[in-house]
């Protein structure tokens, strides 16, 4: 491996495909993923900015994960493409630091936001008298900005805050933090457990808060009467829960292991998994299984259709 000195500028990413056939194939399908995932969360948050009908705390929540993903896959996926179409793998000292920042900006936002929709859920079945109160427009307001704030503390703490004196080849597609800590020049076993301490703030906490909170729900939902309300509640739960399974089960395996037990290219996959997976399959899972999102998209477009008329 290449020894460069301190004062060399920038970083060299070692990419996700190979410069073969094969690799072409999956990064075709990855753009082809990557253009899903951009226009599935596009076109959510233009429905629900819209619709009047979805205009109330968990679609407004949800649009919130919908710009989340969105800055997801715009942060990692372009500069990968260019730099597989380019044969180019560079990225500078600014642009890996950027990268860092949005990616922990949306991943800790997501996750507090996903905690924010557990609690709506939460308490529109289970408090129905006391929703108007508790999820006013102000409390959806203060938990969203209190999810992008915090987050954005935690990557500014993070992104690039460690001197690189050793090689800067990052064994990745993107400037992720678990790929960038053995380069660092210092030893970092406290900066290691920071990281355990604020991945476990900002995924592992809002996660037991998100299966506090459903585990009254689907107490809540078990008793009652009505099978109607009771087939609804489970469809909205289950569909949220998905979403939570497929954001928390990779983010969690990667950050919380132990680095001895790290694998540089099984770290790879996983990221693909919660940087281009995920992002495409929220607006789908949502939309796929919601009536009110279904109806809004139709009444969008008749709406356009006539205004071109």
């Amino acid at each position: 491996m290449v020894e460069w000195n301190q004062t060399t500028t920038g970083f060299f990413l070692l990419g996700l495909f190979p410069s073969t056939k094969i690799g072409l194939f999956l990064f075709f399908l990855v753009i082809l993923t990557f253009l899903i995932a951009f226009l599935g969360n596009s076109t959510m948050i233009h429905l629900i900015w819209m619709d009047r009908h979805l205009h109330n705390p968990m679609y407004f929540l949800l649009s919130q994960l919908s710009l989340s993903d969105l800055m997801y896959i715009c942060t990692t996926i372009p500069k990968m493409a260019i730099n597989f179409l380019s044969g180019d793998n560079s990225i500078s000292l600014v642009g890996c630091g950027f990268q860092s920042f949005c990616f922990l900006l949306t991943g800790g936002s997501e996750g507090l936001l996903l905690a924010s929709m557990a609690y709506d859920r939460y308490v529109a079945i289970c408090r129905p008298l006391h929703y108007p109160v508790l999820m006013n427009k102000r409390s959806c307001l203060l938990m969203i900005a209190g999810s992008w704030l915090s987050s954005s503390i935690n990557a500014i703490l993070y992104a690039l805050s460690m001197p690189y004196c050793k090689s800067r080849i990052i064994n990745h597609f993107f400037c992720d933090i678990p790929a960038m800590v053995p380069l660092a020049c210092m030893d970092t076993w406290a900066y290691e457990y920071t990281i355990f301490f604020s991945t476990n703030l900002f995924l592992f906490i809002p996660f037991l808060g998100i299966m506090a909170s459903y585990g009254r729900v689907l107490y809540a939902v078990h008793h009652m009467h009505s099978s109607q309300g009771r087939k609804k509640a489970f469809t909205t739960c289950s569909t949220h829960l998905t979403v939570v399974t497929f954001y928390y089960t990779p983010f969690v395996y990667t950050y919380l292991r132990p680095r001895s037990q790290r694998s540089p290219e099984e770290d790879k996959n996983l990221a693909v998994f919660y940087t281009i997976l995920t992002p495409m399959l929220n607006p789908i899972i949502y939309s796929l299984r919601n009536k009110e999102v279904l109806g809004a998209f139709q009444r969008v477009f008749r709406r356009s259709l006539s205004q071109k008329k």
